[in-house]
């Protein structure tokens, strides 16, 4: 793929006429109905690389998108930065433009001490440690993927032979109040919270797929996600420091698993 983006980070004239959605400067014409999320702008033309004949079509704030075809259908690649608040915007405004279907590709931390980094895992559901899905869910209802979303996620990890998990996942606006949760003014709070996750089999810890889930829920699309698991600070008390940054487990599960949505999709007339 060429990375020399063109001069105009997105199309200048469109957004003088005031046909881009605010935030991601896309047009529906620029992007699929299927779409796969990782929160780092730059893994966007890695994944992209998997699908036939991508293009760079935007890159605004935390915000690149590139588009493609996976199975004969259109499907963009949006990066959607960190924690709840920015993902909520472009899961938003790629609703607004008639996407339907969305997966996370990104990065956790394993919480038992069998999760080990470099596998995968696939979310069945998410904590609500974060604020965001306030404002689309009440709290007593819970964050959850679309089976179809999840079943076709754990065919892909089954088909590729790729060490997954599928459980529940912690999620959080503030990264540090995990990380060094001694130094809050909540620290006891958030040491006990943080042991009772874990004694109910917990399998990592990351920041966006309960704003995801919960988007989707209230505005009837589908969405699920798949993560690597980077390192395991339970792993890590233990004396087992082991970290991996290689991202190709989760985007090959990702691009198996959408693969095998897109044909269930056009056998049931979904398209």
């Amino acid at each position: 793929m060429n990375k020399n983006y063109p001069k105009a980070f997105y199309n200048i004239e469109a957004e003088k006429n005031h046909e881009l959605v605010h935030h991601l400067k896309l047009q529906s014409k620029n992007i699929g109905k299927y779409i796969l999320m990782p929160g780092d702008p730059k893994r966007c033309e890695v994944i992209a690389s998997h699908l036939e004949n991508p293009e760079f079509i935007a890159d605004f704030r935390e915000y690149v998108t590139f588009t493609g075809t996976l199975a004969g259908e259109r499907v963009s690649v949006v990066s959607h930065g960190i924690g709840g608040a920015s993902t909520a915007i472009a899961v938003e405004e790629l609703i607004k433009l008639g996407a339907h279907t969305f997966i996370r590709i990104g990065t956790s931390g394993g919480m038992q001490l069998d999760v080990i980094p470099g596998e995968v895992v696939i979310v069945d559901g998410a904590i609500r440690t974060d604020n965001t899905p306030n404002a689309y869910l009440p709290m007593e209802i819970p964050t959850v993927p679309s089976f179809e979303v999840l079943d076709m996620l754990v065919e892909g990890a089954q088909e590729i032979k790729a060490g997954y998990h599928v459980g529940l996942v912690h999620c959080k606006d503030a990264f540090y109040a995990q990380h060094a949760p001694e130094s809050m003014a909540v620290a006891d709070h958030l040491l006990s919270r943080w042991e009772s996750y874990i004694r109910v089999g917990t399998i990592a810890s990351e920041m966006e797929s309960s704003t995801l889930f919960a988007i989707a829920q209230a505005k009837g699309v589908r969405a699920g996600a798949v993560m690597l698991i980077l390192a395991n600070q339970e792993r890590r008390k233990q004396g087992q420091v082991e970290y991996v940054y290689d991202m190709d487990l989760p985007i090959k599960v990702a691009i198996k698993g959408l693969e095998k949505l897109i044909n269930k999709d056009k056998q049931e007339n979904f398209l």
